[in-house]
């Protein structure tokens, strides 16, 4: 009775602690809506899921519109960003935007886009402790 009393104990602990390891994306991606600057229009949210370390980069893509200028946050468990850096690259893949700025993190960045088109967004992790994170983006003209 023992041997099954600690047996069900010890499957109890290590679901638990597997099931606070997990990312969860989407309530840090929710928590971002109203984060974003006053004036700007919510477009869309992002997960940014590392898999606890296995991904080096998530990456997403959204047409950007000339004349508009866009935001996007980041929200992190506990620390503003923990580590995770958001990158805006144009269609050519050229840097535009990030929010690692002299060796500084900041958990938002503003682009006023000058061309039409696909922008990619680009999440990393720069000594993240939790590859884990949410994001939102938004627009005002």
């Amino acid at each position: 009775m023992k041997r099954l009393f600690f047996f069900i104990l010890s499957i109890f602990l290590i679901s638990t602690t597997e099931a606070s390891a997990q990312c969860n994306a989407e309530d840090l991606s929710n928590d971002c809506i109203p984060k974003l600057a006053s004036g700007f229009n919510f477009l869309k949210s992002y997960k940014i899921d590392g898999g606890g370390g296995s991904k080096d980069k998530v990456e997403y893509s959204y047409v950007f519109t000339k004349g508009t200028q866009y935001m996007i946050n980041i929200c992190a468990p506990g620390q503003p960003t923990d580590g995770i850096v958001v990158t805006l690259y144009d269609s050519n893949r050229n840097k535009v935007a990030s929010s690692k700025i002299n060796g500084q993190f900041i958990s938002a960045i503003a682009f006023p886009c000058n061309a039409t088109g696909i922008y990619y967004i680009q999440y990393t992790f720069d000594g993240s402790s939790k590859y884990c994170g949410g994001s939102a983006l938004g627009f005002k003209r």
